[in-house]
């Protein structure tokens, strides 16, 4: 109403420029309430009326630009926003981490890693226990379990699920009286008259049993659903392969671009077989001690066969009613509102079978809280709410409001959050430490490196020049510098392949590349741009030059076209070669036409990274494997091979953690700093941030499923939101007072014609 009477105001004082003020407020069709106002106060009505009204809203419930229906006012509901539209809610082709906030929260593997415990550990989800794998010979007798691996024709395990697990309410549960299917049938008519899946108004819910499982390892390998991990898959799942080429011949074909329903139960997979109701076994060719792992991943969640009979019906997927869009799990929240373009929200499933808050952790997580809430039941919260925020300032503006619980830190906002001290840690700036935010930061189990094609002439190949250019660019290219510009001091300086938090990884002195620093003072240093020149020398190239043809060395830097934002980076880049006297020659592409360039081989210099799969070293020297080249089909993407490193990574990954496999990974350090295939870059590190009543926040840069965890007081909440958005009254006192100034002449002219008329 407020609102109303302003925009009516300012709309009529537009036109006094060309009308006495009199006759317009008399001509206007005003609202009631002035009409009828006595003559001579008429003028002075609306301004009064006007402060009246604003003073009655001020008495309402701040804060007035919430957000948020005030009905939510003390729910247990969490905020937080996304930045782009996920993809695929289907776990069979999810492989994201935008996707797999949402679908974590939703399916169930067996597996999970312990939300506290490091390094990362494997605990049970929905199976009894974590499975031991048991060895068969190529004629299926049993192996003991230290026997050699190149025995070992087949690794079988057996996963039992715990009983009594249910599914969330869904339609393609829903029986009648009869028992028969309710939407399992429908006609065109009627999926044409359907918007969303809720307008299929009944649901159902029915046990968790292991063939789900077993019909999701089956649907990995259906080609028309274009797993992602089908290729890796079929390395290493027992006739995965030619399992998949069956379904191709068997399944009907699509028709108007639509494959009709094929029901993956009619046909059996010696790699995944049911043994019981709440038992099924996976067979891995040979030895993978790895695909453990896997068993945590939303690829290897349960998919009951009712939800792709209700989805692959002729029609659905034209309405967007399919499993990329409306999941169907047993975790402890379900997705009830699906829209990209505005709000994503996940509600408590009121099926969920229950999990208790973990009971133990590592030192000093009791004392930072994080054990206050040992046994309790998960999850805490009753919904997630996550708004489309396009734009990192309103995202952060939000924040720090109160309206968003979460924050990651912008490039934009980082100066404003931070501040390193003098020995270089991250703290908070006072500004936020008033507000109670609180700073978590994890390097990651990630790398980001720069590569080098070892097909290249030039820069490639196990020749001693060549090995010692790659060095001397490894130490002139200065990373901590890199990290401090452009990624606002959030980063480690890589010193080899496997990052932090990974088994292998080695810190100190005995965990730095001799080849590109030196120990000084407790700390790594790197070697000066003398050195890297001295090696330019020993290399051939005095001052840069070739001397085959007088000229700088030039090497092509592959790019991948980041816009005007991503030139200060690749001025940089140049500026780094040129130390050497190299010129470098930015050959910028999209990141299709840079990944087409990679796959071929025709790159010389690039920069990628890679975030790990699961905790282990084999997920990051397999990135060095000589079969594994990126021209071979694989993601070598350096083209690197080395006979020993080969052996040893055959070897090593293999091995269960311990003194043996440490000593094996360290010589295969040792040959990849020697060769230098990669400039090890640096290890990206996570700061985000979190508001004082959000409890129980870990980084946990394995497990996806963390959301049950987190706990809040909205009371808190409220009364901080409160307190940090009063309403501002000021601008609407200055229009109450361009209003009653404007009303003089009126009120003036207005007794002038009284006093006419009286006499």
């Amino acid at each position: 109403m407020a609102i109303e009477v302003v925009m009516w105001a300012m709309r009529r004082l537009a036109r006094s420029r060309r009308r006495h003020i009199t006759e317009t407020l008399q001509a206007a069709e005003a609202p009631r309430w002035v009409s009828q106002v006595p003559s001579r106060g008429r003028a002075l009505a609306l301004p009064a009326a006007l402060a009246g009204v604003l003073l009655l809203a001020a008495c309402g419930q701040p804060p007035w630009n919430n957000p948020y229906p005030a009905s939510q006012a003390g729910e247990k509901i969490l905020y937080g926003a996304f930045t782009e539209r996920p993809n695929h809610m289907d776990p069979v082709r999810s492989y994201s981490s935008n996707e797999y906030a949402f679908i974590a929260q939703i399916y169930e593997p067996p597996l999970q890693y312990h939300f506290l415990k490091r390094p990362y550990t494997l605990v049970p989800l929905t199976a009894e226990a974590v499975p031991e794998p048991t060895y068969l010979d190529a004629d299926g007798n049993p192996l003991p379990a230290d026997t050699d691996p190149a025995r070992i024709a087949v690794s079988e395990y057996l996963i039992r699920i715990r009983p009594g697990i249910r599914y969330q309410p869904h339609p393609a549960f829903a029986k009648d009286a009869d028992g028969a299917y309710l939407y399992h049938h429908l006609s065109r008519a009627e999926i044409g008259r359907l918007n969303t899946l809720s307008d299929l108004p009944e649901t159902g819910t029915r046990e968790l049993t292991a063939e789900d499982y077993v019909c999701e390892i089956k649907r990995l390998a259906a080609p028309w659903l274009h797993s992602p991990i089908a290729g890796l898959m079929g390395e290493h799942i027992l006739g995965f392969k030619a399992y998949s080429k069956r379904l191709n011949e068997a399944a009907p074909a699509s028709v108007n671009g639509e494959r009709p329903f094929f029901d993956l139960r009619q046909m059996d997979f010696p790699g995944a077989e049911v043994v019981g109701r709440y038992s099924y076994k996976v067979r891995i060719k040979g030895r993978y001690p790895q695909f453990v792992y896997w068993l945590a991943m939303p690829f290897f969640a349960p998919m009951p066969w009712e939800a792709e009979a209700l989805t692959d019906q002729p029609g659905m997927a034209a309405n967007n009613i399919t499993l990329d869009w409306y999941p169907l799990g047993t975790g402890p929240f379900m997705l009830t509102e699906n829209n990209p373009n505005m709000r994503m929200v996940l509600a408590r499933n009121p099926n969920f079978h229950g999990e208790t808050y973990p009971t133990e952790g590592m030192p000093g997580d009791r004392a930072a809280g994080l054990l206050a809430d040992a046994g309790k039941p998960l999850p805490f919260v009753d919904r997630a709410i996550y708004s489309l925020e396009k734009e990192s300032i309103p995202y952060w503006n939000k924040f720090l409001q109160g309206f968003y619980d979460t924050s990651g830190i912008s490039s934009d906002a980082f100066d404003q959050a931070v501040r390193f001290n003098a020995a270089g840690e991250a703290g908070l700036t006072e500004d936020m430490k008033a507000k109670g935010i609180r700073l978590t930061t994890a390097v990651n189990a990630s790398i980001w490196y720069m590569g080098f094609n070892m097909l290249d002439p030039v820069i490639g190949g196990d020749s001693e020049r060549a090995r010692l250019l790659r060095q001397a660019i490894s130490i002139a290219v200065d990373f901590d510098e890199y990290i401090s510009i452009f990624a606002n001091g959030r980063g480690v300086q890589g010193q080899g392949p496997i990052p932090p938090g990974i088994f292998g990884h080695r810190d100190g002195e005995a965990g730095i590349d001799p080849y590109v620093f030196d120990w000084v003072n407790d700390h790594p240093q790197r070697k000066s741009i003398e050195d890297a020149r001295a090696l330019m020398v020993d290399a051939g190239y005095p001052g840069g030059r070739d001397p085959a043809t007088g000229r700088p060395l030039s090497i092509y830097y592959e790019a991948m076209d980041a816009g005007p934002d991503g030139k200060a980076q690749l001025n940089w880049m140049r500026k780094q070669f040129s130390k050497l006297g190299i010129e470098l020659i930015v050959r910028a592409t999209d990141y299709n036409r840079f990944q087409e360039k990679i796959r071929e081989g025709t790159g010389q210099v690039f920069m990628w990274g890679w975030n790990a799969d699961y905790p282990d070293p084999e997920n990051f020297f397999f990135l060095l494997y000589g079969p594994n080249r990126k021209i071979d089909g694989g993601e070598n993407a350096a083209n690197y091979q080395n006979p020993e490193l080969d052996r040893l990574f055959e070897q090593m990954k293999d091995m269960p953690d311990g003194p043996a496999r440490q000593a094996v990974i360290d010589r295969m350090t040792e040959i990849v700093r020697h060769d230098a295939p990669w400039s090890f870059g640096f290890y990206p590190e996570s700061f985000s941030l979190s508001h004082q009543w959000i409890g129980n926040v870990k980084p946990n840069l394995m497990a996806n499923n963390t959301l049950k965890y987190i706990s809040l007081e909205p009371g808190i909440r409220e009364q901080l939101r409160t307190a940090w958005n009063p309403p501002i009254l000021w601008p609407v006192g200055v229009i109450v007072a361009v209003l009653a100034v404007g009303a003089v002449p009126a009120v003036v002219i207005a007794r002038r014609r009284e006093r006419s008329a009286a006499l």
